[in-house]
């Protein structure tokens, strides 16, 4: 029996390299793997479907769902994630608190994108600041004339603006015009050091811990799909991708934990791997529905709260049935 000969976009993590490297084979796939940014991904995938398997957006994946037009099938493998405490960048010499936010300007690349759900629903429910109360400004963080890579619509009470023509979110955030940034990136002028650009939370890793201890959400960012046609006539594909990920990803925490020698370009790294499971257990980075479940009910919620998917998507209806349990031995 060949095998299938299947196109595979994913970034090169350390969780996705022994996949990459031939280390773990996805059973009865010949892939080619493309290594690219997540923005050239999701746009390239969201558009024109045009990988086979490939990491996405969780809150894209949720809107296209409820839409009714998803062309990919989930796989509850979780390539990204992150606490998005460190997503929020404010004008320091205006900002002070959470609170300050009501009423001001804050610049979001896209504003359905994940990271932006995550920060947004944080705010809201640990610091009362909500959506209706922002000015939301949408455009390029450093390249002028983007726009959202899907369609969505919001409600009546959520103000939505583009950015002038020709301007990016980096220029206007250094000049002042507009009061914070939201994003998964870091506006160059905060890497340039800006004397008045800096996080909202000065101690990100003291507000993500405290985040984790009060709620036990490590918010969940990526996901991978399969596109829907091949599943259609390979329904054993989904669980055969999810086993291969899990796979990978053992190895590579396997690898961080090797203490022999350091395996990442980073001081005490051995450390913060004990701190990660002193916090959140010896399987921080877990994948599948079951360990899972709590916070993609709350991300869903949220969701649709924020009038991003014109239904409330269960957890059922984001995975393809065959990834929901495993055989053991």
């Amino acid at each position: 029996m060949s095998k299938l000969n299947l196109s595979i976009a994913v970034r090169d993590y350390d969780r996705t390299r022994p996949l990459t490297d031939g280390t773990v084979q996805i059973d009865g796939v010949d892939p080619v793997f493309m290594a690219l940014d997540p923005e050239e991904i999701f746009f390239r995938a969201f558009r024109h479907a045009e990988f086979d398997i490939c990491e996405l957006s969780m809150s894209s994946f949720t809107v296209k769902t409820a839409q009714g037009n998803n062309p990919y099938v989930g796989v509850p493998a979780f390539v990204s994630r992150a606490f998005r405490h460190t997503s929020i960048y404010v004008r320091t010499d205006r900002i002070k608190q959470p609170a300050d936010l009501k009423g001001r300007k804050i610049g979001v690349p896209e504003y359905q994108l994940t990271a932006n759900v995550w920060a947004r629903a944080l705010l809201e429910d640990d610091y009362g600041v909500k959506r209706s109360d922002i000015h939301w400004i949408r455009g390029g963080l450093e390249d002028a004339g983007r726009k959202e890579k899907i369609t969505i619509s919001l409600p009546p009470d959520v103000h939505l603006e583009d950015v002038p023509e020709g301007r990016t979110l980096d220029s206007m955030l250094e000049s002042g015009e507009i009061d914070a940034f939201m994003g998964p990136r870091v506006p160059p002028c905060f890497e340039r050091g800006h004397p008045n650009v800096g996080w909202l939370f000065a101690d990100t890793v003291a507000a993500a811990t405290d985040y984790f201890k009060r709620t036990g959400i490590f918010p969940i960012m990526h996901i991978i799909g399969v596109r829907r046609s091949i599943v259609e006539q390979h329904p054993w594909l989904p669980a055969a991708v999810l086993k291969a990920f899990e796979r990978a990803k053992t190895i590579a925490i396997a690898r961080l934990a090797d203490t022999s020698s350091t395996k990442v370009t980073l001081p005490f790294v051995e450390e913060q791997v004990r701190a990660a499971r002193n916090l959140m257990g010896r399987d921080f980075w877990s994948y599948g529905v079951a360990a899972n479940r709590k916070q993609l009910d709350y991300f869903l919620d949220n969701h649709h709260r924020e009038g991003l998917s014109s239904r409330l998507v269960t957890v059922e209806d984001l995975f393809h049935p065959t990834t929901f349990e495993t055989y053991k031995l």
